[in-house]
């Protein structure tokens, strides 16, 4: 059930920013805000919209300008009242050292704070869309950071340098993966051979047990997807939830986002057409 929350939540998230569309944190800061919750969005890139497109205007940003940005996020004292760091999209290797970085400097002020690191580097149909130097900051230096992780499948496959075909693979990598740090992790969008047709999986690993939550796939995949879930997952979690409660709530609205958008024959996230779902349930 969701819960009030006891004060107003604060979390710094860094992602990358677009005009138009959504992904980063123009896909994840919404569901937060109207989940009650404080977003202070720090952008890695601003870009007019994703990379898909014929044309794409706008760059990745200096390592230079995000470290003065964040900096300017501690002075105003929001490291002090912050429950949550989410990182997502870098667009270089050295935003992501400063991302290492802040995240040791956060901890030391408040020890509480807890980082959700979503390793973005590539998916399954699209394979790896980073650089080699982003990747291996990421696997070598932002993941052994994570108190939470929300690769998908493939990004599983590339911070363990093996495939995840099977379940019984990817629960075998997942250990791998906490045995350094042993961080939560949701795996998101996982088709296994035993997976039910027209189905998605995400896999909840906790405390040595894995629950897996099925959900119906829908004809689209937005761009952005990833990046809604690890937002309502980071509401969720604010409000009360388990990370059993907060997944399944979070890919429960995503598949409402993304079938009002097939609905309407658009190809980006309508996010703003669905703001109702968006809002917090009576019960998650």
């Amino acid at each position: 059930m969701s819960q009030p929350l006891s004060m107003q939540t604060s979390v710094i998230s860094i992602q990358s920013q677009v005009v138009y569309g959504h992904v980063g944190n123009s896909a994840a800061v919404l569901p937060m805000q109207a989940r009650g919750l404080n977003v202070a969005a720090v952008p890695t890139t601003l870009l007019s919209n994703h990379p898909g497109y014929e044309t794409m205007r706008g760059r990745v940003l200096e390592p230079e300008l995000v470290s003065d940005l964040l900096r300017g996020v501690e002075e105003r004292g929001l490291i002090g009242t912050s429950r949550y760091i989410v990182s997502g999209y870098l667009g270089s290797r050295a935003n992501g050292e400063v991302v290492v970085d802040f995240v040791k400097r956060a901890r030391k002020i408040n020890p509480d704070i807890i980082y959700i690191c979503d390793p973005v580097m590539g998916d399954t149909g699209l394979g790896v869309f980073v650089a080699d130097q982003v990747m291996e900051c990421i696997i070598n230096e932002l993941v052994p950071l994570a108190d939470l992780l929300t690769p998908n499948q493939f990004e599983v496959g590339l911070i363990t340098g093996s495939d995840t075909l099977s379940f019984d693979i990817l629960k075998e990598k997942v250990c791998q993966i906490q045995a350094f740090n042993n961080a939560r992790l949701v795996a998101t969008g996982c088709v296994f051979p035993d997976t039910p047709y027209g189905s998605l999986e995400n896999v909840v690993f906790e405390g040595g047990e894995e629950i897996r939550l099925t959900s119906p796939r829908v004809p689209i995949v937005p761009v952005g997807t990833g990046d809604l879930f690890t937002g309502l997952l980071t509401a969720n979690l604010a409000h009360g939830s388990t990370l059993t409660e907060a997944a399944r709530n979070a890919a429960s609205t995503v598949l409402n986002v993304v079938g009002r958008t097939a609905e309407l024959g658009e190809h980006e996230m309508q996010l703003g057409g669905a703001i109702t779902a968006l809002l917090p349930a009576s019960d998650i």
